[in-house]
């Protein structure tokens, strides 16, 4: 764990989640696309839900994304979480109908607003990078 890092839950993984929750030790977003129809799938699934193709697999993207809706928690329901914090659905620029459940970091809470622009940066946690989205720089 990162030494500044607040204590968060931690998700459980298998074959298919694998490469989501570890691809940030690379600096990589890893996101399940259709080797067939070129669909992004996420939560990652092992078949495609629009070809049902099973030819299916983590690609990086590029980790860019747009806030869609977000709510800010001023409620310390884990010790060691800090409040407030930004819970947040973001959307990715690669396809925008895949949302990802995040919170958004390095910036103010009060500060964050709907349609935002963030990039994806990530905190370790034993092993795993857990994707975290904050304003983009560029």
């Amino acid at each position: 764990m990162q030494p500044d890092a607040p204590q968060r839950p931690l998700p459980v993984t298998n074959e298919d989640t694998h490469a989501f929750w570890t691809g940030g030790e690379r600096g990589e977003l890893m996101i399940y696309r259709c080797e067939n129809c070129r669909t992004y799938v996420h939560p990652p699934a092992p078949f495609c839900p629009e070809c049902e193709s099973r030819k299916v697999g983590p690609e990086p993207v590029s980790g860019k994304a747009t806030v869609a809706t977000f709510t800010v928690n001023h409620r310390q329901w884990l010790p060691g979480l800090p409040v407030p914090y930004v819970v947040a659905l973001v959307e990715l620029d690669e396809d925008p109908t895949v949302r990802l459940p995040t919170n958004i970091v390095g910036i103010d809470p009060e500060k964050v607003t709907i349609g935002m622009p963030v990039e994806v940066t990530f905190e370790q946690v034993e092993d795993l990078f857990l994707p975290m989205f904050q304003p983009r720089k560029d």
